[in-house]
């Protein structure tokens, strides 16, 4: 093997152990340890500890606090306790881990310091996606190239060693590096210096991966970026002599993992009680009758509260769904210049959906307020980017402006109403557009643009397969969410992850565009699916900062408009008892819910506008029922799924491998971005710095952070309300079925065998007994006790230090 192979490969193996990081503007939430997912959580951890310096186990405080509470149960954890071999009670086992816990890093060299300062330096000049008004000479040659423009002229730069003379080509300066090195070292050796700064590491592996318009206009890798490194930390005669890859065991990490397991068994014995109790009651249970109306939510956890209140408000139906609908699209929207990707991150596009104007009065009513709404957007960038036009507009403004300023401020909630106000004169895309599904015999780039004739009637199957739909209501709504805040770089984390952090509003659109096609309604009845034809498909959004859910009924016959109007007004009721909940959540006065929503949403200052999807830490697959009637506090995915309409396993199949993988990447950021939030997560917003449009920083500069925000998971700096645990799925399915699903999936089998999720399954075959899923596919049996506690206890945890 050449040397340049060598290189290469050592290159690819080295960068395995840093995840993927998506640019802030389309928040994509994963695990931060998604290299070490081949190895045992305990093991992976570790690892992780020695090369990015994070914790992996809540605090002996956090601990502490969850056992006072009840959110550990004392048997559960007296078992789990033993199992490990400690005897002693668990608070002087908890004064024990406190004292053991680790020891804080010492300061990083000098001169590696002065190699990151030069790297975030010009790497965030060179990433900048759109934000920059000045901009890096010389990107389009590709990031080693510019770097290697820019490098004599950089008086932080030395002018010693390697980068003194760097060679045109980066594998060439990786090689005069590291051939002071035994190859064996190599990948060791990478491994540290592509974490040294995982945040950016990490974004400039998804953009290689991506190869989207930014990376085909700039691009840059691993390679580019490791030459750069190599080099400047050559010139600062820099060590990199790799650290020893053995991680000694340790035992306070032993101790914390029996009281992480004993937490998360208290959880999943609640859950899984309830969803075996109400398996039970399945038997013999006759339909109800058609529903007023069938409403189709994502599964993300936050439509558990609104979909709650809306079946307590009259006869309504709710499903859950992944939110892009199972339609893997690119969407470009009306008036918009780029495409985003609408769906998971694990899935590829394969269409491109655009929106075309159907109405030419609205649309020219909409191009006309938009433009003025633009130009007033345009005119606040250019007062926040230049601090000089900024103080002579306000001079001129004069007492408006400081009106404007105070307003935001001080009344938040009015200033929410006004905009109200003001959006209604600006027709939503919606009223005026349709998406355009209709396969159009052209592409996009390398996508074809809308979908054929028999691609439609796939998904639309699929679509109610998956969700096990027997009977159709007069109206079935598709619901997409998105959130509604201001000022928040960390917007798009509260958008719809199914669709890569984007409004899920559109793959509503589209896929209820799909099912109003009479000619896939009838192929539909070919394939079992007898579509009465008064049955109307409509999109919606959900708002989940303020609960208020949009219909997009423009085009909806009249013969149904009472249908309609009873709709709005129960979901109005529906919106007011979720929002009560949502703010006392917050710790706000929930008797004015709505009020307080839409003051989060429209105040410049709030750093909470929402909890998004905190306190995440069940995943329900199976029919409604099981868990209707149920408050489960918003901490539960739910996706609907009837193992009776499913013989072959196909839907079960689909589900398992996508949607839960992508809830478990969800559930393990908000995990590590608990327990170490200053390692794996992006520390308080009150300090946070955007750059770029791709990131933050903390303070001035340095490493770009990879996770969430302290406002997004805890109450207080010291008080967490999101309980870290790892995710526990319920199926409610035989088990021989999921047993022969999981045994077609390696990569199924490796991370419930390495203990990065746990699986239960209730089995209606068998007396709705429940079974653990162990290890190499065995499963133990769960208790015989089915009936679920008085309540699940939530409420926050406490902050990891």
């Amino acid at each position: 093997m050449s040397t340049e192979s060598a290189i290469r490969d050592s290159i690819d193996d080295a960068a395995t152990t840093v995840g993927a990081l998506w640019p802030i503007h389309s928040f994509v939430t994963a695990n931060p340890l998604a290299g070490f997912e081949d190895r045992p959580f305990g093991e992976a951890v570790e690892r992780a500890a020695t090369l990015l310096g994070g914790r992996g186990y809540p605090s002996a405080k956090t601990f502490a606090t969850a056992l006072e509470r009840g959110q550990i149960d004392r048997d559960i954890l007296e078992r789990e306790l033993a199992d490990a071999d400690y005897e002693d009670d668990p608070e002087r086992l908890l004064d024990r881990l406190a004292e053991s816990a680790d020891a804080e890093n010492g300061d990083a060299e000098a001169a590696t310091d002065q190699v990151d300062r030069v790297l975030t330096k010009w790497l965030s000049a060179f990433l900048d996606e759109g934000s920059a008004h000045w901009a890096m000479p010389n990107r389009e040659a590709g990031f080693y190239t510019a770097f290697r423009g820019i490098a004599e002229h950089d008086s932080e730069i030395p002018d010693e060693g390697v980068v003194a003379d760097l060679p045109e080509a980066p594998l060439e300066a990786i090689e005069r590096v590291l051939t002071s090195y035994p190859e064996a070292q190599w990948v060791s050796i990478l491994e540290e210096q592509l974490a040294a700064l995982p945040g950016w590491t990490g974004l400039i592996k998804q953009r290689a991966e991506d190869e989207g318009v930014w990376q085909s206009t700039y691009p840059i890798s691993l390679e580019g970026y490791l030459a750069a490194r190599l080099a400047l930390l050559d010139a600062v005669d820099a060590t990199i002599e790799p650290s020893t890859d053995a991680v000694d065991a340790n035992s306070a990490d032993d101790l914390a993992q029996a009281f992480l397991r004993a937490w998360e068994a208290t959880y999943r014995e609640d859950l899984v009680g309830t969803v075996a109790a109400h398996s039970q009651s399945l038997d013999g249970s006759e339909a109800s009758g058609r529903p007023d109306a069938q409403l189709v939510f994502c599964i993300d956890t936050r439509s558990e509260i609104i979909r709650r209140h809306i079946e307590e408000t009259g006869d309504y139906e709710t499903h859950g769904y992944a939110g892009f609908f199972g339609i893997p699209m690119r969407y470009q929207g009306y008036g918009t210049d780029v495409s985003v990707d609408a769906c998971p991150p694990i899935v590829d596009p394969q269409y491109h959906i655009t929106d075309f104007p159907t109405d030419d009065d609205t649309q020219a009513r909409h191009d006309r307020w938009s433009g003025i709404r633009d130009a007033a957007e345009e005119v606040i960038e250019i007062l926040e980017a230049n601090a000089a036009t900024a103080y002579g507009y306000v001079e001129t403004a004069g007492s408006g402006y400081g009106l404007s300023l105070a307003a935001r401020t001080l009344v938040p909630g009015r200033v929410h109403d006004l905009f109200d106000a003001a959006s209604e004169q600006v027709p939503d895309d919606h009223e005026f557009c349709e998406p355009l599904v209709h396969h159009q015999h052209t592409y996009s780039g390398d996508l074809p643009v809308g979908l054929t004739y028999e691609e439609k009637v796939e998904y639309a199957a699929t679509a109610f397969e998956l969700l096990g739909f027997e009977e159709f209501s007069r109206l079935v709504v598709f619901t997409g969410h998105a959130s509604e805040t201001t000022n928040n770089p960390f917007d798009s984390s509260l958008d719809c992850g199914a669709c890569a952090g984007n409004p899920g509003g559109p793959s509503a659109r589209v896929l209820a565009n799909i099912c109003n096609d009479e000619a896939v309604r009838v192929e539909l009845s070919d394939r079992g699916f007898d579509i009465p034809e008064d049955t109307v498909f409509v999109a919606a959004q959900h708002n989940t900062t303020t609960d208020e859910v949009d219909l997009f009924a423009d085009d909806v016959p009249e013969s149904h408009a009472d249908d309609l109007d009873q709709l709005r007004t129960d979901l109005t009721a529906a919106r007011e008892h979720a929002t009560a909940e949502r703010a006392e959540s917050m710790g706000a006065d929930g008797s004015v819910g709505v009020a307080e929503t839409e003051r989060r949403a429209a105040d410049w200052a709030e750093t909470r506008p929402e909890w998004g999807l905190a306190g995440n830490a069940g995943f329900v697959i199976g029919p409604r029922e099981l868990t209707s009637g149920c408050d489960l506090d918003g901490r539960a995915f739910l996706h609907s799924y009837d193992w009776s309409t499913d013989p072959d396993g196909d839907a079960l199949e689909a589900i398992l491998t996508g949607p839960m993988v992508v809830t478990q990447w969800i559930n393990t950021q908000y995990y590590f971005s608990t327990v170490d939030n200053a390692v794996y997560g992006s520390g308080s917003k009150v300090t946070q710095n955007p750059v770029g449009n791709v990131g933050v920083y903390q303070g001035n500069g340095g490493a770009l952070m990879t996770g969430l925000p302290l406002q997004s998971l805890m109450t207080a700096d010291d008080e967490p309300h999101h309980q870290p645990l790892r995710l526990s799925t319920v199926v409610h399915a035989p088990v021989e079925r999921v047993t022969a699903i999981l045994a077609d999936h390696e990569e199924l089998i490796q991370i419930l065998d390495n203990d990065w999720l746990s699986l239960t399954v209730v089995d209606p075959t068998q007396d709705h007994r429940a079974f653990l899923y162990e290890e190499s596919l065995e499963w133990t049996p769960v208790s015989e006790r089915t009936d679920p506690r008085p309540a699940m206890m939530n409420g926050p945890a406490v902050a990891d230090d």
